[in-house]
Order: C-alpha cells, then structure tokens, then sequence
C-alpha cells in the first residue's frame, strides 16, 4: 500500500509451501473431479455443470431459477445458458410461475427424470475413482459443507480477511 508502513515482521514470514495450503487443495481437488466426471458424462452428453443443475433438480423439482441458483451457487446470468441447453435436450423445461409471473420455474421431462437412472453410474465411478470407503467420503463431505459455511459466516460477518 502507497504510504503504508512497512511491517518488517510480515517480510520475515516463510512463504506459504502451495501443497499446504488448504484452499489449493480444494481448489485443484476440483479441477481433479472435473476430470474424472468428463468421461462418464460425456457417455450421457452432459457436462459437469449441466449433470449439477440435474442433479440439484432430482432432489428437488419444480423449484424456481432463484433457487435453484442459490442452491447451486450460481447467478442468473450463468445459469441461464445452462438451463437453455438443458431445456434444448428436453430434460427440463422453464415456465412462468402462475402465482408471481415474474419468477421462472424450472421442472424436470419425463426425459430428464429417466436420466437419474442412467447417471447413477456417473456416482459409481467417482467413488471408484476416490479410492476411500463410503464412509469416508461421506464424512469427508459433511467436513467440506461444514468448512464451506464457515468461510461463508465469516465473509458476511465482515470477519473474513
């Protein structure tokens, strides 16, 4: 920072080792399951993002774009584009609600319904893939959530750094 004092302490830190640092971790554990979903998915024509809004819809049908985008982590303009393609492969459709027409609601075809049976496969593979006991990923799982929901908590405190 122009003016700032120079805290000599702070230039006297090692700098940070890349593979321990826990949000590189996560960050390329991503990028590692990006791949491995390619295969399998490419097998049902759908990509990774594609194969979450699917998945998100199977819990829960019939659910508003706001919704589904607050429960996927996305806003409207990505997820968009997203639901197009998908309404274009006839797994979805998207209609105006018809008790507040300024809300969409995004509903599975009986053809995106029939691709949850296929996509348990997709599942299959990934847990193949991991090399851990099932009890392990879901414990895994429930850690990363619980993480995810800290940072959360702290960035709308005004805690996060």
């Amino acid at each position: 920072m122009p003016g700032a004092m120079h805290d000599p302490a702070a230039s006297s830190l090692p700098a940070p080792d890349l593979d321990e640092l826990l949000c590189f971790a996560v960050h390329s554990t991503g990028f590692a399951f990006n791949r491995a979903y390619r295969r399998p998915l490419q097998r049902l024509g759908l990509t990774y993002p594609q194969y979450l809004v699917l998945v998100a819809l199977w819990g829960a049908d019939g659910v508003t774009v706001g919704r589904l985008g607050e429960r996927l982590a996305l806003d409207t303009s990505t997820l968009t584009p997203l639901l197009k393609r998908l309404e274009g492969l006839g797994l979805l459709t998207r209609s105006r609600s018809r008790t507040d027409e300024r809300r969409v609601v995004v509903a599975l075809t009986g053809k995106g319904r029939a691709m949850q049976l296929e996509a348990a496969d997709v599942t299959r593979c990934i847990v193949e893939s991991a090399g851990l006991p099932v009890a392990d990923l879901v414990r895994l799982t429930r850690e990363i959530r619980a993480l995810r929901s800290n940072l959360k908590r702290a960035e709308a405190e005004g805690t996060a750094a």
